[in-house]
C-alpha cells in the first residue's frame, strides 16, 4: 500500500515540477503561452522587478522543476534524504507561485497539499 502511495505521490511530484518549466520557458522567452503572459511584474502587478529579474524567476522555476522531478525519484529509490529535498523544492516552489499567484494560484495549492503529505507522512 505504502509502495502505490509513493508511486501516485512521485508521479503527482513531477507532474508539478514539469508545469515549473512553463514558467521557465515564458520568463526566459522561450516560448508564448496565452495563459501566461511574459510580464516583468509579480505580486499582482505590485513589484516590478524587470527584464532581469524575471529571467532570474525563469531560472529558478527551472531549478524548482528540477528538484521536484529528483525529489520524486529519490522518494520512489527510497533515497535517505529525499524528505528534506522536496521540502526544500517545495518552499522554493511556494515562494515563486506566491509571487506570481495571479497565474499560479493552483500552484500554492499544490505546494501546501505537498506540504501536508510531508507532515502526514510519517504516520501513513
Amino acid at each position: 500500500m505504502k509502495r502505490t502511495l509513493t508511486r501516485i505521490a512521485a508521479v503527482a511530484i513531477t507532474i508539478h515540477g514539469l508545469i515549473h518549466l512553463l514558467g521557465t520557458g515564458v520568463y526566459l522567452e522561450l516560448f508564448e503561452l496565452a495563459e501566461l503572459p511574459y510580464k516583468t511584474t509579480l505580486l499582482g502587478g505590485v513589484l516590478d522587478v524587470g527584464d532581469t529579474g524575471i529571467r532570474v524567476v525563469g531560472a529558478l522555476n527551472a531549478v524548482a522543476a528540477v528538484g521536484f522531478v529528483l525529489s520524486a525519484a529519490a522518494m520512489v529509490t527510497r533515497w535517505t534524504h529525499w524528505r528534506p529535498l522536496l521540502f526544500a523544492v517545495t518552499v522554493l516552489s511556494l515562494v515563486l507561485t506566491t509571487l506570481d499567484w495571479t497565474v499560479a494560484f493552483a500552484g500554492i495549492l499544490a505546494n501546501l497539499a505537498i506540504l501536508a503529505f510531508l507532515a502526514a507522512w510519517p504516520r501513513l
